[in-house]
């Protein structure tokens, strides 16, 4: 889907040959590039700072650190974010893919553009605990930056604006749009579905479609799904301040999820089987929980074997192996 025909720190704004493009299956994005033109030396840069450590305060941490391309850009293993220090957080790292098509990001919808998002990780103390000016600073005395930056955009001064927008040419471009569901989905190769696979996404569909919508088994909306009677984390309210808000949190995406745990925001369930059980038997009536979970969602052990099934075909293993996002 995407491709550089020669090493990206080498290339120059006029030798561009990386695009972006939108998978079949999927709607036109959100982010458009239109004030953030990609480039292949604009995609190298924002690569480079994705895996920098040098730009947190102890030199330790780098966005790569919690969001591990093996993992589909999550934290394999971790219940939640360790940041300098080891510092942790109270959130479980969210997978980091399909962001161009997200009108809120976090598991709270805090920010609601693509190119601000680093912020939140840059001055968190649990996590890079720094500033922008500092990462600037950094950036201007340290080779090979500065020429970075002015092959990616002509500009001999480095700020917050091309240091947010580099960042943004690499994660806009963590596309995921290539799993068996998705070949299955345009009839591509012959691929088909097995008969277990077949069952399980037909239990999807009628049982759990209603929020994990396809094509990015995510509606993007914020629920309560009866993790707690009464949540300790504020989830959503900390944002709209809402008081049903309470709890709330975004539906994560299905996509990748045979790789993506620990599950949850707080990464309590380390297992799908885990996961399936809390629907079938584990759903707390929190006050604000959300409608469609008041009775939980039926599942024998057949059924949630066979969901499994399916859930597997989501996964992109092009996308994790492709090493035009890893760290060079």
């Amino acid at each position: 889907m995407y491709a550089c025909s020669k090493n990206e720190t080498e290339l120059l704004p006029t030798q561009v040959d990386i695009t972006f493009t939108v998978p079949a299956n999927f709607p036109a994005p959100t982010y458009n590039f239109e004030n953030n033109k990609l480039t292949n030396a604009g995609f190298a840069l924002g690569r480079k700072l994705f895996y920098e450590a040098r730009l947190s305060a102890d030199k330790s941490i780098s966005c790569g650190s919690c969001h591990q391309q093996f993992a589909a850009f999550a934290n394999l293993d971790h219940k939640v974010s360790h940041g300098v220090n080891n510092c942790q957080g109270k959130r479980n790292s969210p997978p980091l893919f399909n962001l161009a098509w997200q009108k809120g990001y976090f598991w709270d919808g805090g920010v609601k553009n693509i190119e601000t998002v680093p912020l939140n990780a840059i001055g968190d103390v649990c996590e890079m605990s720094t500033d922008i000016q500092s990462i600037i600073t950094f950036l201007k005395n340290t080779p090979p930056y500065p020429n970075l930056f002015k092959q990616a955009f002509g500009a001999t001064e480095i700020n917050s604006q091309l240091v947010l927008k580099s960042f943004a040419q690499f994660t806009a471009v963590l596309v995921s749009g290539n799993a068996k569901y998705d070949q299955v989905s345009r009839k591509e190769n012959g691929a088909t579905f097995t008969p277990g696979e077949q069952a399980g996404y037909l239990l999807f569909k009628e049982k759990c479609s209603s929020c994990h919508k396809e094509p990015f088994f995510t509606d993007f909306s914020y629920r309560s799904n009866g993790l707690d009677l009464t949540s300790t984390d504020e989830g959503r309210a900390h944002i709209t301040g809402v008081e049903t808000d309470m709890g709330t949190f975004r539906v994560p995406t299905l996509r990748n999820i045979e790789y993506t745990g620990p599950y949850m925001h707080d990464g309590r369930f380390y297992s799908l089987d885990e996961v399936l059980e809390h629907y079938n038997s584990g759903v707390e009536p929190a006050e604000n929980l959300d409608p469609l979970l008041k009775n939980g969602i039926a599942l024998s052990a057949t059924e949630q074997k066979q969901i499994k099934l399916f859930l597997i075909t989501l996964t992109d293993h092009d996308f994790i192996k492709n090493t035009l996002y890893s760290e060079q």
